[in-house]
């Protein structure tokens, strides 16, 4: 039984128990997956057509995490199961997204910073640039957009673009001389 609030609404069509069951047992997963889950509305409605086209579903989920909310509809879907399915897999991709965001795994516009390269390491293909706040940021050759790593010297004026993803800790890349535009 999930913990968060859960609302489900059937419009047009009879209340299933097993539809309920699968929904339940998939926003549980969503809560496994994503503690912060607050609420999870979801809406089921067959579409009134003529009989011979046979019955088409449409699933709303509305998700709410702290300070963000997700809304995905999934239409026309000669399958009801289906539907859930699709449209709770695009849920959990949100909530994937929210998750990597809580733990500053996203990837942050890159925008370009200036920094003096402070000291390089030719042989091994690799230097430090001091940031404007007096970090240093490691940096390979293979990061140097312009001039060709072998022109860098101590005390240029280099931009860059910090990259935080780094196990080692956060790294310049796209260093150049000069400006380049970010992306």
């Amino acid at each position: 039984m999930p913990a968060v609030p859960l609302q489900i609404t059937f419009r047009h069509m009879p209340q299933s128990d097993a539809v309920e069951a699968l929904i339940r047992e998939k926003v549980e997963k969503l809560e496994e997956f994503y503690a912060a889950l607050i609420s999870c509305r979801v809406v089921l409605e067959q579409e009134r057509l003529h009989h011979q086209q046979g019955h088409h579903f449409n699933v709303r989920i509305d998700l709410h995490v702290p300070g963000h909310e997700f809304a995905t509809t999934r239409e026309h879907h000669e399958d009801v199961y289906v539907a859930l399915r699709d449209a709770f897999d695009a849920g959990r991709r949100w909530l994937e997204e929210q998750s990597r965001q809580v733990r500053g795994e996203v990837k942050r516009h890159d925008t370009p910073q200036l920094g003096t390269v402070a000291r390089l390491m030719p042989d091994e293909g690799y230097g430090f640039i001091e940031a404007t706040d007096g970090t240093e940021l490691y940096f390979s050759a293979g990061n140097v957009v312009t001039p060709k790593f072998e022109k860098l010297e101590p005390g240029m004026q280099v931009q860059f673009i910090e990259d935080f993803g780094a196990a080692e800790g956060p790294q310049a890349k796209r260093v150049s001389v000069g400006r380049h535009s970010p992306g």
